[in-house]
């Protein structure tokens, strides 16, 4: 029950491959963003579609996971938790992010090359 204290859950496409590394102890990290678009009528009645951009890190398996399966453009589920941090940058200035750690997710589509050599592959 304590996971639904800060839990998100986003549908939507990755901007790009996932960025990952093996850190020196071992453990795996994949840093990736999603867009998330969302639609509804202006006061004129015509639709406006606006896109927020959430960084994701996922760690260990679900990082090697990340990194094998995800690519630029797919569509997913993800469900995980914010994580707000604090940081001085070069230039002595306080900055602030906020990012998603993965806990898990689903692929929704698959690329469609994959799907037409898999079905044209003879069956043993």
């Amino acid at each position: 029950m304590n996971t639904l204290r800060n839990t998100v859950s986003l549908i939507g496409n990755l901007g790009g491959d996932p960025e990952f590394k093996t850190l020196e102890e071992g453990n795996a990290l994949a840093r990736f963003r999603v867009a998330t678009n969302e639609s509804y009528k202006n006061k004129s009645g015509e639709w406006v579609t606006t896109t927020q951009w959430h960084n994701v890190v996922a760690w260990g398996k679900t990082a090697e996971l990340s990194n094998k399966l995800l690519k630029k453009g797919a569509e997913v589920v993800l469900e995980g938790k914010l994580v707000n941090d604090a940081y001085t940058n070069k230039e002595g200035e306080k900055r602030y992010k906020t990012e998603v750690t993965l806990r898990e997710f689903m692929l929704l589509n698959r690329d469609k090359k994959e799907d037409s050599k898999s079905e044209s592959k003879p069956k043993s």
